[in-house]
């Protein structure tokens, strides 16, 4: 890899770090890792979620390639969110993240 691709590569970690630390953007991961979920679902899944955030939080993952946003284009408008294949290798990869602090647990607390 070239260092001009490093730095790109370091880029876009940076971008996708900085998507999922907010408040909603690994609880929207989570939703839609278990399928393809239409934007009522979500809303009414995720306790405290408000209207705009869950919109800028989805728009924001679907910006850095982690979710897929499918309009149907009918009469009564219905749209669904999906991982994309490197969202769901990023929720794994969290996953794992979540068996490393519970495996060292006592070390980090």
């Amino acid at each position: 890899m070239s260092e001009t691709e490093e730095q790109q590569a370091r880029a876009v970690a940076r971008r996708v770090f900085a998507a999922l630390s907010t408040k909603w953007a690994l609880r929207v991961l989570e939703e839609i890792g278990d399928g393809e979920r239409r934007f009522g679902e979500l809303y009414r899944s995720i306790e405290g979620v408000s209207y705009k955030m869950l919109t800028e939080t989805l728009r924001s993952l679907e910006r850095e390639g982690l979710v897929a946003r499918r309009d149907h284009h009918t009469a009564n408008p219905r749209v669904e969110y999906s991982l994309t294949p490197a969202g769901d290798e990023l929720l794994r990869l969290v996953h794992g993240m979540c068996a490393w602090s519970r495996a060292h647990l006592a070390e980090l607390m």
